[in-house]
This record gives C-alpha cells, structure tokens and sequence, in this order.
C-alpha cells in the first residue's frame, strides 16, 4: 500500500484499504466522498485521482500518516521522503484570468494624460506670444505672465503622459525657463538669470535638444558679457559652439556672445574672426534679412547679427567699422518695431563718434537725446547700460552744452522706478589709460572708450 502510495496509484492503494479492513467500496466511497462509480473505475485502473484538493481530502479522512503520504497531509509538517519518488502527475492550477473591465482599466492607466494634444499646443502658443510681446513689454511686465506659464506646465508635467506629450512637455518647461534667463539677464538680475538657464538646460539635456542648447548657452554668455564678466561670456559661447560650431544657432554665439566678450578684452583678431564666422554662416544658412526679436529661439537674422558687430567695433575703438555696419542696417532698423533694436543701434552710433579720429560730440549728444526722449523701449539692462556709457565717454567734453545736456537728461531718465533699479546694476565701463592706448593706436588720438571694465568693476 505504501508503494501504491508513492506511485500515486490510489486505485491500488484503495482496494488493499477496503482487503485489510474487510470494506465495501459503498463503505470506501462514504469515508474519502468519492463516488462508488468513480471508486470502481479507479480501482480497475481506467482512471486516476489526480485532482490536488480531492487527492488531500481522501488522505485526511482515511488517516495516512505524513510519512508516507504523496502529497501535504493538513496539520503535518512531517517530510515525507516518498513524495519526491516515482512518476507524479503534473498539476497545472486553473489560471485565473482577469476580466476584460481590468485590462480595460490597465490600458486607460498606461495611456492616460493630464495634458491632451489641444492643451500642449495651447502652451506652445503660448511661448510664442511671450517671444512675439517681449520687446514690445519688457521684462518687468511680460516675466509675471511667463512664470505663471512655466508654473502651469510644470503641474502637467507632475502628472501623467504618454512619451510623446512628455516630451513636449519637456521642451516647453526648458523653453519657459529660458526665456526667464533672458528676462532676467535683461532686468539685471544675473544669479536668477543662470539658475533659470542651468534648470533649461537640464531640462532640454533630458530630451536631448541640442538646439535648445545652445540657445540656452548664448544667453549665459550674454548674461556673464552684462556682469562684466567676459572671459567667462567667452567660456559660455565656446561651450555652446562645441556643440556644433555649424548650426545655424552658431551665429548668435559667434556675434552676440564670443566676438562681442573677445572685443571688451581688446582681444581684436578673435572678435573679428568670430564676426567673419557668423557672417559666413548667415551666408550659408537660410536666415531671416530683417531683425529678428532678440529672444527669439530661432536663429540670428543678418541684422541683428551686423547689429553685434557693430558694438564689437565699439568696443575696439574702430568708429569707421562702427558706422559702416549701422549704415548696412539702418533701414531695417528704424523699419522694425524694435525700440531696443533703434536705441542701441544709435548708442552704438553715438559712442562710435566720440571715438573716431575727428570726434563730433555734438552729434553723439544729440543721438543720445534721442534715446532718452523716446524712451528706448521698456527699460532694460542693455540700453540703460550703454546710455550711461556714452555719458562716460564724453568726459573729455563735460564743459560742452551739449554733454551737461545729455547729463541732465540722462540722470532724469535715470530716476524711473525700473531704469533707476537697472542703472545701479549695470556695470558701466569708463575711460581709461589703457583703452586709451588702444585707440591711439588704431586711430592717431585717445579713445573714448573702453574695452575693459575698469578695476573697481571687475
């Protein structure tokens, strides 16, 4: 019977039961509670017990001992060296399936969204607007609605989206982070400037926008340019351009961030072949002719990019370089809506002339008046920046109407709630022997410029 046992033979073990206990297979089918048909056809060997449960339930009520039971009896822990011999049937349990209602829920779990193609969308709009208002805005007025934006896809992002919206959702957050970089390097605000900018580029890092990247890189560098801090402006530039030194983003950060940073150190050779670079790059890329918004993610329009040039010649002292890029871009710019675009152009112009060989203050003054009577647009670090830099230009000329004038009127400008915050940030760059020497050199007389901070700047 053991041996029956083992074999799982319930058939065999059955009828030595009912042989030693003088039973009746009525009597056999009322202890285990199975049939007396089912009995029988197991006892001619037709068929075998192989039903776990019911194989469990015989065991129990006829009392095997754990030690020679084929399967667990309930209550023993005893091990039983039998059932790990002999052929034993293989018992798959019944799977239990899940009913179509959970994979239902499942899937809506996997694909659902916080955030549908409408709303991404919208957001994109969104982004856009505040490219399209700013210079009409400035910082001051458009940063509030930008936050709020940034704040809003933020919330989306803390939900859930398929990869694709996500993505999307990525590249807005690090869109929206960057534009408040550059408003903040606009409002003078430079350590929220570049916490704005690192949090851009990590986002952009995590979808892999190299674009973005290098947009995000520029306006470091012109953040550290406005900081004074220009080997540091020319570090951000390079980092950018090793990216990829031929993208059409390329031309931002050869004219705005390295030429312009190499031209304050009085680095001439390396400013003007980054200008000839990104010239060259305008010329091989599809680039807009007019000027483009300052903050725009697209890439430099000539323009802009002859605009930047020349404020490099400012800062070299070469005032006929100076009025050759102005006059190339001076229909453009008094065309377009840009009221920065028209003030710096003609700060640039201004400082331009007190610096040539035969200085016309007058004109200078009066460029400069021009500025401050319309305004320059909403104030900004760059303008209020460059309008003092023209007053300390003219110092050789303080006895002159019309720099007492410009002064005047600089230093009412000066008193407006935003411009006033500004001018106390902007780190204004002075005369000084050195700068002196350098456009004695290139121009037979003393600059009235300089292309480094002086010390108390630095």
């Amino acid at each position: 019977m053991t041996a029956a046992l083992a074999d799982w033979d319930f058939g065999t073990a059955f009828r030595l039961i009912r042989r030693a206990a003088s039973l009746r297979q009525e009597d056999m089918s009322v202890i285990t509670g199975l049939s007396q048909s089912f009995l029988s056809t197991l006892e001619s060997g037709t068929r075998r017990l192989v039903n776990i449960d019911k194989i469990i339930i015989v065991l129990e009520r006829l009392g095997v001992p754990a030690h020679v039971a084929p399967a667990p009896v309930p209550g023993s822990a005893t091990h039983n060296p039998l059932q790990a011999r002999g052929p034993q049937p293989t018992l798959i349990p019944a799977p239990v399936w899940e009913s179509p209602l959970d994979i239902a829920k499942r899937l809506n779990a996997t694909t659902a969204s916080n955030t549908d193609p409408a709303t991404v969308s919208i957001l994109e709009q969104g982004v856009a607007d505040v490219v399209d208002r700013y210079e009409a805005e400035g910082p001051h007025r458009i940063a509030p609605e930008a936050i709020d934006l940034r704040k809003f896809i933020q919330d989306r992002l803390d939900g859930r989206q398929p990869p694709r919206q996500r993505e999307a959702l990525f590249r807005l957050a690090a869109q929206a982070s960057g534009l408040l970089g550059y408003m903040a390097v606009n409002a003078g605000r430079e350590t929220v400037a570049e916490a704005y900018c690192k949090e851009a580029e990590e986002l952009a890092r995590e979808i892999a926008d190299l674009e973005l990247i290098m947009w995000i890189q520029g306006t470091r560098s012109l953040n550290a340019y406005y900081a004074g801090h220009y080997d540091q402006a020319v570090q951000w530039a390079e980092t950018g351009l090793a990216i990829d030194a031929a993208h059409p983003q390329a031309i931002r950060l050869q004219s705005n961030g390295l030429a312009r940073a190499l031209g304050k150190v009085g680095d001439r050779g390396g400013a003007e072949r980054a200008i000839a670079v990104a010239e060259d790059l305008s010329n091989r890329h599809t680039v807009p002719v007019g000027l483009t918004s300052c903050i725009s993610f697209e890439p430099y329009g000539l323009a802009r990019t002859l605009a930047n040039a020349a404020t490099v010649h400012v800062a070299l002292a070469n005032a006929p370089r100076v009025l050759g890029y102005a006059d190339q871009i001076d229909e453009l710019v008094e065309q377009s809506d840009s009221a920065w675009s028209q003030a710096l152009v003609r700060l640039d112009v201004a400082t331009a002339l007190l610096a040539g060989p035969r200085p016309d203050v007058e004109h200078a003054m009066v460029l400069g008046r021009q500025v401050l009577e319309a305004g320059g647009g909403p104030p900004i670090r760059s303008v209020v920046q460059r309008a003092g830099e023209l007053f300390a230009g003219a110092a050789d000329w303080q006895d002159l109407p019309a720099v007492r004038e410009y002064g005047d009127a600089l230093r009412s400008w000066q008193t407006e709630p935003h411009t006033k915050d500004l001018a106390k940030s902007a780190k204004m760059a002075r005369p000084t022997e050195q700068t002196r020497g350098v456009a004695d050199a290139a121009h037979g007389r003393p600059a009235r410029l300089s292309s480094q901070p002086s010390a108390r700047h630095r």
